[in-house]
């Protein structure tokens, strides 16, 4: 009977294969349910002759209650981007100072979430995501589901390989399609719907998506042997992976942007989504030669398709009404596919964005995404308008609460003022449990308004008065997700006081001023009593800033709001970094930033900064004591040196912290 069920074991495998990553099936779909059917009962009747690499363990049901978190042995580094043709050439400029006659192995850039998978002895171990590059998420459990990925090798080894997940174009159409038949939200994208399934702790979820990999790099590549990045990929097929096969070794760069033109014309052709090219130095030593910057490798970049500018009809302009009570308008369309997502709303800023383009209800519109992810109306297509457009009227109403709306002299939004408006309460507290202000997880845009549906939080001291009894009958709370809840709110509590002003949404207030006014006045009272004048002192606050800090912390309600919460047991002190005071060169100073540093990463400068007492500024000027500048430095170093600031290279830079940090 082991024999039999080995054979099956060898049969499925080798079908599998030739379905999944050989896109070449030699048998029917039928003779390939009843060997798998024949298997299963074989497995169920003898337990002690299933293994790991049985295809039946590729579905098992698994549900995890949360996601192991995976640390990455090599860095998962993102890539530079490329705009253009001349992007290219200096890409190409740069590797050849250092390496003579390069090759460049190009390959699509597969829109999808990137992957890693760890086998031992040739038989698979587990998979994680890149998360933040140095930790991930183990998705084993999912990734077992996707069949074009060996649970065994043709050969016993120790590897690591690293590629790309996605969702096929048919498979996301079929998703869509069902979510749409049972009045369910659609994905936006592909890309989306992968990491959605990906990340989910049911993989009997990930197991129905029809989910796909392609496989791209062997991160120790060198220390197997290998001399050029091209034999990782063919050395990848022969064990059995998938790899895109859209794949093209260069010679030099002309024929790396024939490669990129050949794609920008036929990228739509293809049966899954691609956000560009990746060109890759194909020499391994030469990589090494090349080296990284903190972020990125040097030998390899990402060339981005210039946005796609579509076509589609503006059918209504809404409003919606943010935290501070600014009015929105945007958008409504006929649904248009721009850059791999379907479109059907775009911001239109303001009323003066609106009239200065002469944008009408009805009018055929150009849409695409800025900066490749968020929706912008171009233009109105004004020569094909029959007659029958609509011009646009701003509202003079709050469209929530139906209260007059203000628009001051020197400003182009126009505002609800109305304190207890539902909608600007909402995005209130949505703001506040934010990643950036209180980071309360649990509490997205969706909890917040269901939440506040319910009557149980109105104002923010609400959010720390929550109890389990009233969460557990409510829809989506779990016995575990209530209390996971319940200990974040907890845990925000002791958050540094830069969190919690940010969190409170002062109008003109971001988050780097939330730091400096948290550092400077070190408490919440000292704040709370301060006048226009001291807040004017404070460096980087001009007149507008302090004018609204002013008038917050002079409204009643805002104090009462701050009182609740200190009663609550909130933190209402600076607990950052302690200050060097005897760091003369920095204590008081502004510095700024440009360039790209290569040994340091650029938070961390910022950070190392700030704990010796110095202000990072985004922009030179006189009041600039030292400007830091990395590789490629551009304006900001040119109007350094018109000004005559002292110029610190990283070298320097490293040179003199030394004898405050090391």
């Amino acid at each position: 009977m082991i024999n039999r069920i080995h054979e099956l074991k060898e049969i499925i495998n080798k079908y599998i294969y030739e379905y999944y990553v050989l896109d070449n099936p030699t048998v029917s779909d039928r003779e390939y349910d009843r060997l798998m059917q024949e298997l299963k009962e074989l497995e169920e009747k003898y337990p002690e002759y299933r293994t790991s690499d049985s295809p039946t363990q590729r579905v098992n049901g698994q549900v995890l209650e949360q996601f192991e978190k995976v640390e990455h042995k090599i860095p998962m580094l993102s890539l530079s981007n490329a705009f253009s043709e001349d992007d290219i050439r200096d890409y190409d400029r740069k590797i050849k100072e250092i390496v003579h006659n390069p090759q460049y192995m190009c390959e699509l850039k597969i829109d999808g979430l990137a992957v890693t998978i760890h086998y031992q002895d040739g038989f698979f171990k587990y998979a994680a995501t890149r998360g933040d590059g140095v930790v991930g998420e183990d998705i084993s459990h999912n990734v077992k589901t996707i069949k074009s990925i060996p649970l065994k090798l043709k050969e016993k080894l120790d590897i690591e390989v690293r590629g790309e997940i996605y969702m096929p174009k048919k498979s996301f159409d079929k998703l869509n399609e069902e979510k749409r038949l049972n009045d369910l939200p659609i994905f936006a994208n592909p890309r989306n719907a992968a990491a959605g399934s990906v990340r989910n702790l049911d993989s009997k979820i990930a197991a129905k998506r029809n989910l796909d990999v392609f496989l791209y790099n062997v991160p120790n590549a060198s220390n197997m042997g290998f001399i050029a990045h091209s034999e990782t990929l063919d050395y990848l097929d022969q064990l059995g992976f998938k790899t895109s096969k859209e794949r093209r070794l260069c010679k030099n760069v002309d024929e790396v942007l024939d490669f990129i033109n050949y794609w920008s014309n036929n990228l739509n052709n293809l049966p899954f989504e691609i956000d560009g090219l990746v060109v890759k130095l194909d020499d391994l030593y030469a990589q090494t030669e090349v080296g990284y910057t903190a972020k990125t490798p040097k030998w390899a970049i990402a060339y981005k398709f210039p946005a796609e500018e579509v076509t589609t009809i503006l059918k209504d302009i809404i409003f919606t009404v943010g935290r501070t009570g600014s009015i929105t308008p945007n958008a409504v369309l006929e649904p248009v596919r721009v850059s791999g997502s379907l479109v059907q709303r775009a911001t239109l800023h303001n009323e003066d964005f609106i009239k200065i383009r002469d944008i009408r209800i009805g009018d055929r519109v150009i849409v695409r995404k800025a900066g490749y992810v968020i929706p912008e109306i171009v233009r109105p297509v004004i020569e094909e308008r029959i007659g029958n457009e609509v011009e646009f009227k701003m509202i003079d109403k709050c469209p929530e609460c139906n209260e007059p709306l203000v628009r001051n002299v020197k400003e182009a939004d126009h505002y609800c003022v109305n304190d207890h408006c539902p909608a600007r309460i909402i995005e209130s507290l949505i703001h506040f449990c934010s990643r950036d202000a209180m980071n309360i997880e649990g509490l997205g845009e969706k909890i917040v308004e269901q939440l506040f549906n319910e009557k149980l939080i109105h104002k923010i001291p609400d959010i720390y008065r929550l109890k389990k009894p009233d969460l557990l009958v409510l829809e989506r709370f779990g016995e575990k997700s209530t209390d996971n809840l319940l200990v974040a709110i907890e845990i925000s509590k002791k958050n540094s006081l830069e969190k919690l002003i940010f969190g409170l949404g002062i109008r003109f207030v971001g988050n780097k001023a939330a730091k400096t006014l948290a550092k400077k006045f070190k408490n919440m009272d000292e704040i709370m009593n301060s006048t226009k004048d001291d807040f004017m002192q404070v460096e980087e606050i001009g007149d507008v800033m302090s004018n609204s800090l002013y008038e917050y912390f002079h409204d009643e309600d805002h104090l009462s709001v701050i009182s609740e919460l200190k009663t609550l047991g909130l933190n209402m002190t600076y607990i950052g970094q302690v200050e060097v005071v005897d760091a003369i060169e920095f204590k008081g100073k502004t510095f700024v930033l440009t360039g790209t540093l290569e040994k340091l990463k650029r938070d961390e400068v910022k950070a190392i900064l700030e704990r010796l007492g110095a202000n990072v500024s985004s922009s030179v000027s006189k009041k600039t004591d030292v400007v830091v500048a990395g590789l490629e430095a551009g304006s900001k170093l040119t109007k350094a040196k018109e000004l005559n600031i002292t110029i610190w290279d990283e070298e320097k830079f490293s040179e003199v912290i030394k004898k405050y940090l090391y």
